[in-house]
This record gives C-alpha cells, structure tokens and sequence, in this order.
C-alpha cells in the first residue's frame, strides 16, 4: 500500500461501478449542481482538470489505465476507466471486494483499513472518498452558516461501511458531526405512512475539523472547502461522541422499521436518536449513559401513531379505512374556532387538548401545524411544508376570515385527530405516555435496542 493507491481505493470505494466487461469500469461523482456545467462552467473545467491530472495520472501509473469522463447537465461526472483491469480487481479482491455493481453498497472495508498503516495513508484514503462521495453544498450547514459541513453521501443500506469510515475518521482524529441513518426514524420520525424515507446515509464532519485532519486531492473540493469557511465567523472544533448530551424529540413508529433491506442488527429496532444507532451497533464511541437515561420515559417519546401525517383528504380517509384500529372508531364532528385555538396556544404551547387526563391528549403544536396546512393558499406552501412559519399563517387567514372555522374529527379512543377542509387533511397522535409505554420492550439479544408491538383497542379502552 503506498499513498497514490490508498487514494485511488478511497476513490473506487466511493464511487466505483462494476459490471460483466472486464475492461472497463465508471466511477461515478454525484456532484449535482455544485459540478454542474451549466451552473458553474469554470468550476466544471477545474474538475475535468483534476480528473485528467490527478485521477488520470495515477491511474495510468498503478494500474495501467487510460481515463476518460463524461459530464452530465445535472452535475453527475462520470469517470471511465479502460484497458486491462486484473490488477486492479486482483487488488480488491485481496481486500474481500467482489467488483460487483456499486461498490459502497456491499463492501467490506476492514481489511483495507487494516492496511492503512499510518495517518498519512488514512488521510489519502479518505480524500478518494471526499472527492466522490463528498457534498459541500451550502445546503449542508448545520442550521446557519456558522457551521459549515462536509457530508460524506452513501446510498444503499450497507451499515457496517458507515460504522467503518466512522471509526477511520476518529483514529485520526477528524470527529464526525453526525449520522444521517438511512433508517425511517431518521429520515421521517414525525409521519409513519411517508413512503420516501430511503434517502441514503450522511456522514457528517464539520469543514474545519475536516480541514485540520482529512483531505482533499481534487484542487476544485480544496477551493470550494476554503469558500465555504470563510462564511464563518469563527473556527470549530468537534466534540468526541462520548461526551455530546443527546436531546430527543417524539417520534413515531414506521411500517419500514422491518423493511428486510436493513441489517438484522438494525432490523425490528425503534431508535430515539442517531446515536442510538452507534449504542446498538456497539460502537466504543457511542454515549451510552445519555441515551440510557431516555429510556425511563420511553412512553413520552416513542407514538404508535402519527405525530402529524399531511395529505390530501382522500389519501387521509384510505388511511382510515385501511386501518381496523382507526376504521372502527366513532368520531365527533367539531367545527372549531381558529382564533381560539390560537389563543390557547399563546397562553400554554404545551396544552394537550381533547385528552381524558392531565397526562395525555393531542398537543396543540401539532394540531395547529396541522391547521395550517389546511388552510394554506398553494403559494404558502413548499409541498406540505409551510414557507415561513405555521403560526403566521393561521394569522395571516384569521386577519382576512376573523370567524375561520374548520372540521375536526374527534375519535372516541386517543387514536390520532382527523383534520380536514379544503381537500386536505391531517392526522395528530396524542401524547399518552402511560399507554405507550407498555408497548415497549428491549430485545432479548441487545440491551439497546428498543421493540415496539402493535397498539390494540384493548391498550387504548385499558390505559
């Protein structure tokens, strides 16, 4: 192992496909509109430039290969390698790596790890990977500008590579920020028949932590790295996993929990927060006494039901009446008065209503993000999202209807709140952490890993 090939693997692992011609393989660079022509032709050059130099250069020197590469409109380059690739798959297979389809998806990084014997090796390694599969769209920040991230993007559902790179990451002391899981508790925690959750893993480090311990070989990431720091006002340093509090919002349970693509240690499991997907996976970083002490109120923060399902009326009732537990329900029509509700609001945002004690019912947060939805105009809205805030459209349409009513459906047991008007409808879970909590359970093989059964009429009419 020397320091060009440790590249070229980071490089390979990131971005290389592999199909039956033995001549030739792609390495695909999904750099979007960032390494769009179209958006940035200066920067587009640059890129052609770092292929031909630094890709092509080494390439040829190691493996023999010529280099080609084909860019698209949208920002996808596409680097093609061609000539007799033996040595090289001979290479991989060494590392356990059949050169099969997309590599990231399936591959075993851990024996070339093992041969990545000192941090400079480590550092070439991880620049193949940043010049592929690293983002640093502004996009990516950590709420403002003032934190400013490189997002490492793996699709598929290969969690032991993410584990891995994580691990890489820390022996040479680039800490990573976070772990986006491809998992529906990351990617969709709030709304349990939201099909689209499968967005990928997003390993992300903070750009100046990146800075100071990882790399970059293609000159365009540097320029692009440096432009993006100087949006800072101040430089940053992460923080080790094991001393980072964890603070935990509600979710719901998701069908896709037990989707058979996910590993069989992450498989079945409910997860309250990312880095409670490192204490399954028995990562030694992982902060354990954090996310140990959420689980004595596990019922407060873990909701069978939608915390608040958006959509249009007809997909709300074909929700219902797919469901034996909701269809059977009888629910009270109420038409109730906006205004008041915003006022119960601004007096406790924190009141749940509707409940049958102090400690459950629907909160009003959620009921009122609801309302919004539904009483948007299109042009309020991105998709289901408000743009701005919820509060200040329901101002907004109480000021020009100051007697704006709208329909809820009030369901006999604390099953979720129907809302409707306007085409539209919403579902909101109440709070009712008693009831919940009984449906929770660790798993017999993992301490940490949390399983949730099905909610029944019985827990409900019982709680």
């Amino acid at each position: 192992m020397d320091t060009d090939k440790a590249y070229l693997l980071g490089l390979i692992i990131g971005g290389g496909i592999f199909g039956d011609n033995t001549n030739v393989f792609r390495i695909r660079l999904p750099y979007r509109k960032w390494g769009s022509y179209l958006e940035n032709p200066q920067r587009a050059g640059q890129i052609a430039g770092d292929i031909f130099r630094k890709v092509g250069q080494m390439f040829r020197a190691i493996y023999n290969l010529t280099v080609q590469y084909e860019a698209m409109p949208g920002g996808t380059w596409t680097i093609l390698c061609e000539g007799d690739t033996t040595a090289l798959r001979d290479d991989l297979l060494h590392y356990g790596i059949v050169c099969e389809g997309d590599l990231k998806e399936n591959a075993d990084i851990s024996k070339i790890i093992d041969d990545l014997v000192d941090d400079n090796l480590k550092r070439r390694f991880v620049a193949g990977l940043a010049d592929t599969i690293g983002s640093m769209a502004r996009s990516q920040r950590r709420f403002t500008d003032e934190h400013q991230i490189l997002s490492l993007e793996i699709k598929g559902y290969n969690y032991k590579l993410v584990c891995d790179l994580c691990r890489l990451l820390y022996s040479i002391n680039c800490i990573p920020d976070q772990v986006n899981w491809n998992h529906p508790n990351i990617h969709c925690p709030s709304n349990p028949y939201y099909r689209q959750w499968n967005k990928g893993f997003k390993l992300r480090i903070l750009l100046d932590q990146f800075a100071r311990f990882g790399a970059f070989a293609f000159r365009t990431k540097v320029e692009t790295a440096n432009e993006n720091r100087r949006l800072q006002q101040q430089t940053h340093t992460a923080e080790r996993c094991e001393t980072r509090a964890v603070h935990v919002t509600p979710s719901t349970v998701h069908p896709a929990e037990n989707d058979p693509r996910l590993p069989d240690e992450i498989r079945g499991g409910h997860y309250i927060h990312f880095r409670h997907f490192c204490a399954v996976m028995r990562c030694e970083h992982a902060p354990y006494s954090e996310i140990n002490k959420y689980f004595d109120n596990l019922g407060e923060i873990v909701n069978p039901f939608p915390i608040l399902c958006k959509e249009s009326y007809l997909r709300i009732e074909e929700i219902i009446r797919s469901d034996d537990l909701l269809s059977r329900r009888n629910y009270d029509i109420l038409s109730i008065d906006i205004s008041s509700l915003l006022s119960l609001y601004n007096d406790n945002p924190l009141l749940l209503l509707f409940g049958n004690s102090p400690k459950n019912g629907y909160p009003i947060t959620e009921i009122l993000k609801a309302v919004a939805y539904i009483i948007a105009d299109d042009d309020e809205l991105n998709g289901r999202r408000p743009k701005g805030g919820y509060i200040q459209i329901i101002e907004r349409h109480i000021q020009c209807t100051p007697n704006l009513r709208i329909e809820f459906r009030k369901p006999d047991l604390l099953t979720p709140l129907v809302i409707v008007g306007n085409g539209k409808g919403a579902l909101v879970g109440a709070v009712n952490p008693d009831v919940y909590e009984r449906l929770i359970t660790r798993s017999p093989d993992n301490e940490y890993k949390l399983l949730v059964r099905r909610i029944t009429e019985d827990d409900l009419r019982n709680g």
